[in-house]
């Protein structure tokens, strides 16, 4: 989905489109291998790792299991985004959020707005 194709809510909870990426960055030159079992790794440590909810993630880091759906999807994986949070969640991400996500409180919330900020 283009950056303007996006509701207003999901404007406000989205990841930075500042990649940051430098050609002189040795994370450039690491074998895409093995970024690519660094990556499952963390996925199936979030998977594991119910309890690290969401909001907690974009308030501490400005990105969540949500992010790295869109990120796949950015670099070319040939999935909607339901798909591509299916593959990240290990479910529909119906079912996740039914089975492990709390509501956000308004700390967690204000905690994600000054988070994202910090993505621009």
């Amino acid at each position: 989905m283009a950056k303007n194709d996006r509701n207003p809510k999901e404007s406000e909870m989205s990841c930075s489109e500042n990649t940051n990426a430098n050609p002189a960055d040795p994370l450039e030159a690491l074998d895409d291998a093995v970024a690519a079992a660094a990556f499952r790794r963390l996925v199936r440590h979030l998977r594991h790792r119910h309890d690290a909810q969401n909001i907690d993630l974009m308030g501490l880091a400005g990105f969540c299991r949500n992010c790295l759906a869109d990120w796949i999807v950015e670099a070319g994986a040939p999935l909607d985004k339901s798909a591509a949070r299916e593959v990240i969640h290990g479910m529909p991400a119906g079912e996740w959020k039914a089975r492990f996500q709390s509501d956000a409180t308004p700390e967690q919330l204000e905690r994600m707005a000054q988070s994202v900020a910090k993505n621009a």
